[in-house]
Formats: C-alpha cells, sequence, structure tokens
C-alpha cells in the first residue's frame, strides 16, 4: 500500500487558514509581528513552527499553541520514521522486567 505524503504545517497554514480566509503572507506577518520571510519559508516547507510562532498563530486564527506544534511534532516525527526506518529496525526492544 502507498504512503501518504508527510503534510508540512505550512501547507495546511496556507490551505486551511489562509486561502479560505482570504489572508495573504504579507497580512499575516504584519498582523501578527511575525518576518514575512519566516511565515513564507513556513508555507514552503522550509521552516518549522516553533512556539513562538506557534502562539502567535493560535492568538490570530482562535487556535491553541498546541494545535500548530502538534501538526509540526507530527510532521517531524513522520519524517524522521521514513528517513531512518533502517536505523530503528535495528533496534532491539527490551521489554519491561516482570516482579518476581
Amino acid at each position: 500500500m502507498a504512503r501518504l505524503a508527510n503534510i508540512h504545517p505550512g501547507e495546511i497554514l496556507l490551505e486551511e487558514f489562509l486561502h479560505p480566509l482570504g489572508i495573504t503572507a504579507y497580512k499575516l506577518s504584519k498582523d501578527t509581528n511575525i518576518p514575512q520571510t519566516r511565515i513564507s519559508q513556513i508555507i514552503k516547507g522550509k521552516r518549522r513552527i516553533t512556539a513562538d510562532t506557534a502562539l502567535r498563530f493560535a492568538s490570530y486564527f482562535g487556535t491553541t499553541a498546541k494545535f500548530w506544534l502538534g501538526l509540526q511534532n507530527d510532521f517531524d516525527i513522520e519524517e524522521e520514521q521514513e528517513n531512518k526506518e533502517d536505523v530503528f529496525m535495528e533496534i532491539k526492544q527490551k521489554a519491561p522486567q516482570q516482579a518476581i
């Protein structure tokens, strides 16, 4: 079964927030006091969402910072899992010892 592409939080920002609300990256930058280059890099998937950015997006869009950080964490975990799958396969699971 083919695996779906990992979706960067910047794509969600663009497709689920900016486009439907008719907001440009420039307007978001000005309204949140986030440098436009940072917004553009997030949208392009070249920069991660930090706690600071998550708090600003949460205030602006009426979400929570955990929403934005959760998207970023899910993306990061999926990327690492894909990129280092062979490394993780070599790690032997250590079962917890049972009490006697």
